[in-house]
């Protein structure tokens, strides 16, 4: 199964994100490249937050380019077999963290935001990962900083998207 038809079908279980949905979709299916960063109409990317349940806390990274506090997460390669290898892929390099799982159920919600030219639109699908208590972790070239927040934290230093984020995994944590 190539990656765009894994996305394909990763995309048709989400009825509670009905419209951003078949955003996705009739983005994939007007755009053969679609799942590349070379697809300037947008692309489908894959990321993960990665959280420490045990202690209610989850990993950010303050992004290099954009200088915000973010999941981990990036653009897909042709290597990645799933959206779901691709989002635990971006999560172990950024995070430095091995030994990463991703929640069970799926992705945890998507997300389509617009980026810098010459690209236009990021379609985020979203994981999350958990990480042993005691891992430790190592800042990336792709970050400025790397840091553990309280789940109430993370409203003081992140946008709205990863507030959603974060709620979607708690719901799906039961916490």
């Amino acid at each position: 199964m190539s990656l765009h038809d894994d996305a394909v079908l990763v995309l048709k279980g989400y009825e509670d994100q009905a419209e951003l949905r078949q955003a996705y979709l009739d983005h994939l299916a007007a755009h053969p490249d679609g799942m590349w960063k070379a697809c300037h109409e947008g692309h489908v990317t894959a990321s993960a937050l990665v959280v420490d349940p045990e202690r209610g806390r989850v990993l950010l990274t303050l992004h290099r380019k954009l200088r915000m506090w973010l999941q981990m997460g990036g653009h897909c390669e042709p290597g990645d077999a799933s959206l779901a290898a691709a989002a635990l892929r971006e999560a172990t390099e950024e995070s430095g963290i091995a030994g990463l799982t991703l929640l069970a159920g799926g992705p945890v919600r998507l997300d389509r935001h617009p980026i810098p030219p010459p690209c236009h639109w990021h379609f985020d699908v979203q994981y999350a990962a958990v990480a042993a208590p005691d891992a430790a972790h190592a800042i990336s070239e792709e970050s400025l900083d790397l840091r553990w927040f309280s789940y109430e934290e993370v409203a003081e230093v992140a946008d709205a998207s990863v507030l959603r984020l974060v709620e979607a995994t708690r719901a799906r944590l039961g916490v």
